[in-house]
């Protein structure tokens, strides 16, 4: 009898540890959403982004990263520019002038730690892309599962070394990525200022939904007009993602927020301040 007992106990045990692992990867939603100060500069001549306009004029740049709780874990959209830049006194100059000088007013890692969240608690990140700008603090989550497309993890890199250290824990997409299965974070596929440039839907249940652009657009004035950096890996791919992006927007009814865009930044709740 006392046999019969323990094997039901067993048993039972079994049903709940399923039930409740069933329960723990059903989850849905995202809880809440945080905009985190990445970088912060001034472009030296913003022709470089919309060429033939604004030529010689230069524009104070920012650089967000976005933490996103969802009830399955932590997600965590780009990593801005190095934290050892925050050591920096006068900042990291750029090789072209007319690119941006980048400063690093608050470093991620103090960020994360305000919010009480470790590099080990946070269990997927995504870059928008490769520049320096956007993914400067990877390995300070050596660990974490990194989503990103194909085409830009096999994109050689400076003399052709890869673009991430080859033991960091990658998933290659090919295309948009439904992230946790339930609608409510989605990686697009937007190719064109990279070969694999990559941008994020999130629907927030009181927020609404919000396209993260990454740089599929720099500032407002190059999405209102379509313009494209002449440095982009392809123009023709730039401007079919701008018009997918249009699409989700409208689709979603999604807000657009625009990763450097400092006007747009300044109207954000920024963390520990949060979107739910």
């Amino acid at each position: 009898m006392n046999r019969v007992c323990g094997v039901l106990a067993i048993v039972l045990a079994v049903g709940f540890s399923a039930d409740g692992a069933l329960a723990q990867t059903s989850k849905t939603g995202v809880e809440k959403l945080y905009v985190l100060n990445c970088g912060e500069g001034v472009a030296g001549d913003i022709s470089r982004w919309s060429p033939g306009v604004n030529e010689g004029k230069s524009m104070d740049f920012v650089d967000n990263c976005y933490l996103i709780k969802h009830a399955q874990g932590w997600l965590l959209w780009d990593t801005g520019i190095s934290d050892a830049v925050a050591a920096m006194p006068n900042g990291l100059a750029p090789s072209d002038p007319k690119a941006v000088f980048w400063h690093r007013p608050k470093t991620l890692a103090a960020q994360l730690d305000q919010l009480g969240v470790t590099p080990a608690d946070v269990k997927a990140m995504a870059v928008s892309h490769t520049h320096p700008d956007h993914i400067g603090n990877v390995e300070m989550f050596p660990t974490t599962m990194l989503y990103v497309q194909k085409a830009e993890y096999e994109w050689p890199g400076t003399n052709s070394e890869p673009r991430f250290k080859p033991a960091h824990p990658v998933t290659k997409l090919e295309g948009d990525r439904d992230v946790f299965g339930d609608g409510s974070v989605t990686i697009l596929s937007t190719p064109g200022h990279t070969p694999g440039h990559q941008s994020l839907l999130v629907k927030l249940a009181h927020t609404g939904a919000v396209v993260l652009s990454g740089d599929a657009v720099h500032f407002k004035s190059n999405w209102d007009n379509r313009g494209v950096p002449a440095n982009n890996f392809s123009k023709e791919q730039t401007l079919a993602s701008m018009q997918k992006i249009s699409d989700a927007l409208t689709k979603e009814k999604a807000q657009l927020w625009i990763n450097h865009d400092k006007a747009q930044r300044d109207g954000l709740k920024m963390a520990p301040e949060f979107y739910d």
